[in-house]
């Protein structure tokens, strides 16, 4: 069984797949870190972990920590120039992003043509692949539920909002919900352009408010559960 994490900032995914297929997934929050003890406590045999973390080294380290109890090498992966089917045209290839290196390698894995490459948790990102699998770059911005909290935080009548969308808000709440995905989609929608005419191009969307932004998005499109460990999958089978 090969165990691939994907360690954010707010979550950690997981995924077990053994070769043929996925046996597992699942998520817990970087807040209830210490639960992954359990988790990997009912995982049954584990052959080899690989994994992309934007936690920063701390986390990592608990992380660490956790695997070598159970006598397993932690492997976290680095973004590179080239690989897997991409090329990462990056003005310096090793700062982009681990996690948004994999969802790329995702991304190709997935779905051989062009693609905005879209996750959207805590931050939003869209990155351009072509159909020549290159990285053209992309955007980052604040994912929805920060914009959200943003406004709360920082403005002295604005209440975190539990709105909902409408096209002419009449209420304050859900003005500031309908606010946040018009920037969110609008954003996409824009970057999308950049590879709208190429032959077979998708907008691939995945990541904690993907069910949000889908049904206001005016692309082709396609949701895909977890970019990131469908690339490092990619990873250890093309190591």
């Amino acid at each position: 069984m090969n165990l691939l994490l994907d360690v954010g900032n707010t979550r950690l995914k997981w995924g077990l797949h053994d070769g043929q297929g996925w046996r597992g997934q699942g998520a817990l929050l970087l807040s209830a870190l210490d639960g992954f003890a359990d988790v990997l406590a009912g995982l049954g045999p584990i052959e080899s972990m690989l994994g992309a973390n934007v936690a920063g080294v701390t986390v990592g380290g608990r992380v660490g920590a956790m695997l070598a109890a159970r006598g397993l090498p932690c492997g976290w992966i680095r973004p590179q120039g080239e690989g897997f089917g991409v090329r990462n045209t990056y003005l310096d290839p090793s700062r982009l992003g681990a996690d948004r290196w994999a969802a790329l390698v995702g991304a190709r894995a997935v779905h051989g043509a062009a693609a905005l490459v879209v996750t959207s948790g805590t931050a939003t990102t869209a990155d351009v692949l072509d159909g020549d699998g290159v990285f053209q770059g992309g955007v980052i911005l604040p994912g929805l539920d920060l914009m959200r909290l943003s406004l709360a935080r920082d403005t002295a009548q604005l209440p975190y909002a539990d709105g909902r969308f409408a096209d002419t808000p009449r209420r304050t709440a859900d003005a500031i919900v309908s606010g946040c995905l018009h920037a969110q989609v609008g954003a996409i929608e824009r970057m999308f352009r950049q590879v709208a005419g190429q032959e077979g191009a998708l907008c691939l969307l995945n990541g904690g408010a993907a069910a949000a932004l889908a049904p206001h998005l005016e692309c082709p499109l396609r949701v895909v559960d977890n970019l990131v460990l469908e690339g490092l999958l990619r990873m250890v089978r093309l190591p």
